[in-house]
């Protein structure tokens, strides 16, 4: 299927706007490109409360921002943000948790794990695991339910959320009551087909993807262990129901769809929706895309179940 007529003026736009590659910059201006393109999608819906805390983590505080709609034992979702674990924090997805929040009636605990290069793999994960388990802990005072925590990303967030779950599962908990990966990254297969037919001029490039791996962890590291590529695992049994959400026209597709798959045949309740049409990043442009809040709204809906 071709691109949707909005992706399409979407890149067109982005064409003439000409900003430089993520990888071409340095750490600060990609990060600020990052903050000022996420800030141009507007400020997303007023939530009842909005907070910003710490909270304990494996080697010093972590950052959240709590999102939390009027009423009580509500739903949880600990979300972490997309930007390859190198750029992206709770600013650059602050619309996105405010619409989740309202959409959903969930209470959203976003994370602000850890970035590489400062801080390589394995920090972001164990960020993302303390974060999980402490929320888990505390769900009932944020206004939560017991045994009602979801854990849930985009891209390099989707990849967070999709590890967490492979941590509670061999560390003995928390319990996490549904995992939702948004065009999540599972592996490092740079010849993948999807990889090689969207290499360029979609949105998120092959090159971006590489230079983002390689701020994550060395080129020398065994990178098809399981808390680094989720698809890798040698058992996917026992793992919370998943929702799966890929884009057609997404380098990251082809590794999202064959995740979904290893974790059906591993008995996993899996529901996987390919979004036609769509590209890298779509979920969070309710402005451009009506497409995004199709997605919005299945991901509310897997929050509330």
């Amino acid at each position: 299927m071709p691109l949707d007529p909005q992706a399409r003026q979407l890149l067109a736009i982005a064409e003439k706007a000409a900003l430089p590659p993520i990888y071409k910059l340095g750490l600060a201006d990609a990060r600020q490109q990052m903050l000022d393109t996420s800030t141009a999608l507007g400020d997303g819906p007023a939530v009842d409360s909005v907070a910003d805390r710490t909270i304990p983590g494996p080697t010093g505080e972590i950052s959240v921002r709590l999102y939390k709609p009027a009423g009580k034992s509500l739903p949880v979702v600990v979300f972490f943000h997309g930007g390859g674990w190198v750029i992206g924090n709770i600013d650059t997805h602050d619309g996105y948790c405010r619409s989740l929040a309202t959409a959903s009636n969930a209470v959203v605990v976003s994370v602000d794990y850890r970035l590489a290069p400062e801080h390589k793999f394995p920090a972001a994960a164990e960020d993302a695991y303390a974060a999980t388990r402490w929320v888990c802990d505390h769900a009932v005072a944020l206004g939560g339910r017991p045994n009602s925590v979801v854990v849930a990303g985009d891209s390099a967030g989707g990849n967070l959320a999709a590890v967490v779950a492979l941590m509670a599962r061999d560390r003995g908990g928390p319990s996490i009551a549904r995992q939702i990966l948004i065009y999540p990254i599972t592996d490092c297969d740079f010849q993948a087909k999807s990889y090689c037919d969207f290499a360029t001029g979609h949105f998120l490039t092959r090159e971006a993807m590489i230079w983002f791996w390689d701020q994550y962890c060395t080129p020398k590291t065994e990178r098809h262990q399981p808390y680094l590529c989720p698809r890798r695992a040698e058992s996917l049994h026992d793992l919370p129901p998943a929702l799966v959400l890929t884009a057609e026209c997404d380098p990251l597709r082809d590794e999202g769809e064959v995740y979904a798959d290893k974790l059906r045949e591993a008995g996993v309740d899996v529901t996987l929706t390919r979004y036609d049409g769509m590209i890298h990043g779509f979920t969070r442009r309710f402005d451009a895309l009506d497409k995004a809040h199709d997605a919005l709204r299945e991901v509310a809906a897997a929050v509330r179940v």
